[in-house]
């Protein structure tokens, strides 16, 4: 099968518009859902200053050569691997949760998926064909998985577990993880995460509520009634920005619940424009993770893209009740310095490694080879020595 290959400085610049109206309409619907608090205008002050921060970190990002952060993903693993035993013994207590510390300013959590997503794909590139072997793949693998997801259940946090496990099953299998593995993780890693669901009150409180939130309509079941609510009211045009009325029942509707604020206030067309923006950035990191030059960014702008991907996904099913409610935050739109800042420094890299793509013509519009050609990984080995006229006879 020919191709022709050509390298590209250009910039992603779709992906970076899309990023930016995602911003712009996140600050619109804090200012929105806040509006008659007496925190607003704080509130605001210290998104903007986030959101401004963010993009300079997305900036230096984009400007830095991608490469770099394998040189530092061990650090950052250590660092990240410190500051959540650090919270779960210094944190911030709020409930039964112990998740930030300077009272919710920091979350070390939203750090760990950055630093998790680089140490999985600079682990996962140097590990090359012997990903199939159980011994210096899957055992590994599930090691650290296990510790960085035990230690954020340990807070609890159940979503951003669930979203760190979903893109490092990800990670693992388009590496080239044999199918077989990728299912015994399933089993293992369901069985273990099922029976830490089922010894915490408040996550298996959630699953009750998820399958009959109107059991307990004045207690647990009050939120998804009032988001439901929210979204319902909205119809197909929404009541108008700011004319929203459910927001004043919601709970943390600038935060867990502001994508049924936005269903409210802008309808159905306000939401299927945020989610079509999240495609579409779905489709631009794929693309420029099939362009990628060498294995290790293949993997890392494969890894960010899910995490984009799927924490939008955990956060929008769970606030239309299509999976249970786990206060993870909209990228981009929710209110939480931690979390725009780590997703916006995540879009910097993706722009960093579209700059210096490959661009491929092929005759078949598959974006991964996910079946493989004589056992070949499914991701190409282009960082060896003579990678590129490797990958050149492969496709």
């Amino acid at each position: 099968m020919g191709s022709k290959q050509k390298a590209t400085m250009r910039v992603d610049y779709p992906l970076f518009l899309a990023v930016v109206v995602l911003l712009i309409l996140g600050l619109m619907m804090i200012y929105s859902a806040t509006f008659t608090w007496e925190s607003q205008r704080g509130i605001m002050i210290k998104q903007t200053a986030w959101a401004v921060l963010g993009l300079v970190l997305l900036l230096i990002a984009m400007r830095l050569d991608y490469r770099i952060w394998r040189r530092f993903a061990l650090p950052m693993m250590g660092i990240a691997v410190l500051a959540l035993v650090a919270v779960l013994l210094m944190g911030d207590r709020k409930g039964d949760t112990t998740s930030w510390f300077r009272e919710g300013s920091v979350q070390p959590s939203e750090f760990a998926k950055l630093a998790f997503i680089v140490y999985m794909a600079a682990w996962l590139a140097s590990k090359g064909e012997k990903i199939r072997d159980v011994t210096y793949g899957l055992i590994p693998f599930a090691v650290l998985l296990g510790i960085v997801s035990g230690l954020i259940l340990r807070q609890p946090d159940i979503g951003t577990a669930l979203l760190i496990i979903a893109t490092a099953m990800a990670m693992f299998f388009i590496a080239g993880a044999e199918l077989v593995q990728l299912l015994i993780s399933l089993v293992v890693g369901g069985a273990a995460f099922s029976l830490i669901i089922m010894n915490s009150e408040r996550a298996y409180g959630r699953i009750i509520t998820f399958l009959n939130p109107n059991a307990d309509p004045s207690g647990e079941g009050y939120q998804i009634l009032r988001i439901l609510s929210s979204l319902r009211s909205g119809g197909i045009a929404g009541r108008g920005l700011g004319s929203g009325m459910e927001k004043y029942v919601l709970p943390l509707p600038h935060t867990d619940t502001i994508f049924s604020v936005i269903g409210e206030e802008l309808g159905l067309l306000g939401c299927l424009i945020v989610i079509g923006l999240f495609l579409f950035i779905a489709y631009r990191g794929l693309i420029i993770s099939f362009r990628a030059p060498d294995t290790f960014s293949t993997l890392l702008a494969f890894g960010i893209t899910c995490w984009m991907i799927f924490q939008a996904t955990i956060h929008i099913a769970g606030n239309t009740n299509t999976l249970p409610f786990t206060g993870v935050t909209l990228p981009f739109i929710s209110y939480g310095g931690s979390s725009l800042t780590m997703s916006l420094t995540g879009i910097g890299i993706l722009l960093s490694i579209s700059r210096v793509g490959v661009e491929r013509e092929r005759r078949t519009s598959a974006v991964f080879a996910f079946g493989r050609r004589d056992r070949r990984a499914r991701v190409s080995r282009a960082s060896r020595r003579g990678g590129m006229e490797k990958r050149q006879r492969q496709w």
